[in-house]
C-alpha cells in the first residue's frame, strides 16, 4: 500500500498518475523533438506468435518499439490479473532491428502494467499497441481479449491505445493486410492522440488484399452453444469450450461484423467508461435520483 504526503492511502491508478507527472518532470529538460515516440507492444497470443513479430516490425519506423508479451499463450483473459503469483520478465531475442522483446509470466494487463516499472526506464509510452490477434476480436469478442485487455490498460493510464487484429487462427498466417489500416491510424493517433477514456479496437479480414477501412459501432451479438460435452474412460463428463458467435442484428449496415462480412476492416472507438445512457435505465431505478 502506498501513501500521500497527508497519510491517505493511493489506489493504483493515483499511483500511475503520479508517476506519470515524475516522469514528464524527469523529461522535461530533454529535446522531445530528437527523442523518438515511445510505443508499448503486447498481445494474448504470446512473445513466440508470429502476429506480435509482425507487428514490431510495422511499429519501427514510428518509434522506439518495446514489445513485452505474455510467455505463453493467454487468450481470453480479459483484464485479469495475477494477485498470487510473482512476475518475472525475460529478455529475448527480438526478430526486429531496433527493437525490444521481452517475456513475462503473467496476462497481458500484468505485462502492461509491469511495463511501466521495469523496462521502460521510468518512461510512459506515448502509445499502447496490442495484436497482431490471431483471430476476430469484433464485437462481444472486445469484452473477452486478452489483447484488448491489454489495450484498455493502456487506456486507463491516460495513454493512446490501439488493438489490431487478423480474423484467422491460422498460426502462420500472412498479416500484410493489417499494414495498411496500421500506417493509417497509428501516424494518426501519435500525432493527434485519442478522446480520453477511448481506445481503438481494429480487425481485419483475412484473405483481402488492402481492405478498405469502414468506422463502425460495435455489433450485438453473442456465443452459442458454447461448451461441448465428452465423457473420459472412466465415464466421468468433461466439457470443453466450442460454440459459435450469433449476430443479433445481421440487417445492420453499421456495424463491425457486417464491415468484415463484406471484406472490409472495420475500426471501432470504444469506451472505457460502460455507463448506460439514461435512456436503457429502467424506469423503477428513477427512485435512487
Amino acid at each position: 500500500m502506498t501513501y500521500d504526503q497527508t497519510g491517505r492511502s493511493m489506489s493504483y491508478h493515483e499511483e500511475i498518475r503520479i508517476h506519470i507527472q515524475i516522469s514528464n518532470s524527469k523529461y522535461q529538460n530533454i529535446n522531445k523533438q530528437n527523442m523518438k515516440k515511445l510505443i508499448l507492444v503486447s498481445n494474448d497470443d504470446g512473445y513466440m506468435a508470429k502476429g506480435v513479430r509482425e507487428l514490431m516490425s510495422m511499429l519501427v519506423p514510428y518509434g522506439e518499439v518495446v514489445a513485452v508479451c505474455p510467455d505463453q499463450g493467454r487468450s481470453g483473459q480479459s483484464m485479469a490479473l495475477s494477485f498470487d503469483s510473482p512476475l518475472r520478465i525475460r529478455e529475448e531475442k527480438s526478430p526486429v532491428e531496433g527493437a525490444r522483446l521481452f517475456s513475462c509470466n503473467g496476462t497481458p494487463v500484468d505485462c502492461v502494467k509491469i511495463s511501466c516499472y521495469s523496462v521502460l526506464d521510468g518512461r510512459i509510452p506515448d502509445l499502447v499497441v496490442a495484436g497482431i490477434n490471431h483471430g476476430s476480436n469484433a464485437s462481444v469478442n472486445v469484452v473477452y481479449s486478452g489483447t484488448m485487455g491489454a489495450v484498455q490498460e493502456g487506456c486507463s493510464w491516460g495513454v493512446p491505445a490501439i488493438g489490431f487484429s487478423l480474423t484467422t487462427h491460422d498460426p502462420d498466417a500472412d498479416f500484410s493486410a493489417v499494414k495498411p489500416a496500421v500506417d493509417a491510424l497509428v501516424p494518426q493517433i501519435l500525432e493527434r492522440g485519442l478522446a480520453k477514456g477511448t481506445f481503438i479496437n481494429v480487425n481485419v479480414p483475412a484473405g483481402v488484399a488492402e481492405a478498405p477501412m469502414a468506422l463502425c459501432r460495435e455489433c450485438k451479438a453473442h456465443w452459442s452453444e458454447e461448451y461441448k460435452r465428452y465423457d473420459d474412460p472412466m465415464g466421468r463428463p468433461f466439457y470443453m469450450l466450442a460454440g459459435h458467435l450469433v449476430n443479433d442484428e445481421p440487417s445492420a449496415t453499421d456495424t463491425d461484423l457486417h464491415a468484415l462480412d463484406h471484406g472490409r476492416t472495420s475500426v471501432v472507438v470504444e469506451a472505457l467508461d460502460r455507463t448506460a445512457p439514461k435512456c436503457l435505465m429502467p424506469d423503477w431505478i428513477a427512485f435512487l435520483q
